[in-house]
This record gives structure tokens, C-alpha cells and sequence, in this order.
């Protein structure tokens, strides 16, 4: 079962890293929620993102959240 190989994966993550895996998994849950409006990125775009941030997270490449959104102007 699937869920079980999620499981799996997770047991193997080191534990220092588990709350980063929460938000992404509670992030995209809560996507999921959200995602009733045909205006919404589409699910198989959504997927692709995440799994490029796990891979990034997991890797290491992240940055500070203070450093986020230096230098995107909002209008």
C-alpha cells in the first residue's frame, strides 16, 4: 500500500529534518483544500514543486525565511 511506503520513507529521514517534511506535507494538504478554483496552478504542477522542494530541503539548499522574499517587489 502506498501509504505504507510513505511511512517507510519517512522513517528513514534523520530527525532533524522531520519538521521540514511536516510543511511541506502540510502545505500541500492544505493546497489540496484550497484547490477548487479552475484559476489554481494545476495539481501535477503542484506535485512538481513540492517534490523539487523536498529534493532541495533534503539537499541542504535552503535559505533563512527572513531571506525569502528579499528583493521580489510586491505591487
Amino acid at each position: 500500500m502506498l501509504i505504507q511506503k510513505i511511512v517507510q520513507e519517512l522513517q528513514d529521514i534523520p530527525e532533524d529534518r522531520l519538521a521540514e517534511i511536516y510543511d511541506l506535507i502540510h502545505d500541500f494538504r492544505i493546497g489540496l483544500e484550497r484547490e477548487s478554483s479552475p484559476d489554481e496552478t494545476p495539481t501535477e504542477e503542484v506535485i512538481e514543486g513540492i517534490r523539487q522542494g523536498l529534493r532541495e530541503a533534503l539537499a541542504g539548499q535552503t535559505i533563512p525565511l527572513s531571506e525569502m522574499w528579499a528583493g521580489i517587489d510586491a505591487e
